[in-house]
């Protein structure tokens, strides 16, 4: 298993063979997406994929949290809910990676999991907060670390565009940097 997700890792990045494995991947495989530089009022990237695309692990890490039930509502519009399906991955880089508003998380992804760079975590949707929007997405935000559970800063504190644009094309940015900065900044 792990020898194949890394030859699709390779691939994906166009990579040789005899290259370095990526350390980051791009989240979304399978289909054409779009994302845009700004998101409502917090740092995230909302990215516009067909529906049942693949959202993948962007980072070799450990499953933090798992939502499987949908329990948004619209008529109390909880913010722990508005994501929907979601998954929050620790990544071996010590960031928290957040993917929401799936239509599915695949079978055996659980708190705890290790998981590797390129592993299919769940597949794109419309849960949460996104139902009745137009198009599929998903909502991916990058944090640091807090307790499980924690959906006001898993939904993102540093802007991704800048990482998605590198991993999109086969290069390892790493967001540490940015997201020590942005925790250091809120006291944490």
């Amino acid at each position: 298993m792990k020898k194949t997700l890394l030859v699709l890792a390779l691939l994906l990045t166009n990579l040789s063979p005899s290259a370095a494995a990526p350390i980051y991947a791009y989240p979304v495989v399978g289909c054409e997406t779009i994302y845009g530089k700004y998101h409502h009022d917090y740092p995230a990237s909302d990215i516009k994929a067909e529906l049942g695309c693949a959202f993948v692990a962007p980072i070799g890490g450990v499953i933090q949290d798992v939502s499987r039930k949908d329990r948004w509502s619209g008529k109390t519009n909880l913010g722990q809910h508005r994501g929907g399906r979601s998954i929050s991955l620790i990544g071996d880089d010590g960031v928290r990676y957040y993917g929401s508003h799936l239509s599915k998380v695949m079978k055996g992804i659980k708190p705890g999991l290790r998981v590797e760079v390129g592993q299919k975590l769940g597949e794109i949707g419309t849960s949460g907060s996104a139902r009745g929007i137009p198009r599929p997405h998903l909502h991916f935000g990058i944090s640091y670390q807090t307790e499980p559970g924690d959906w006001e800063i898993r939904r993102g504190v540093v802007a991704p565009w800048r990482y998605l644009d590198a991993w999109k094309v086969g290069k390892d940015r790493s967001p540490a940097k940015a997201v020590a900065k942005a925790k250091a900044k809120a006291g944490r």
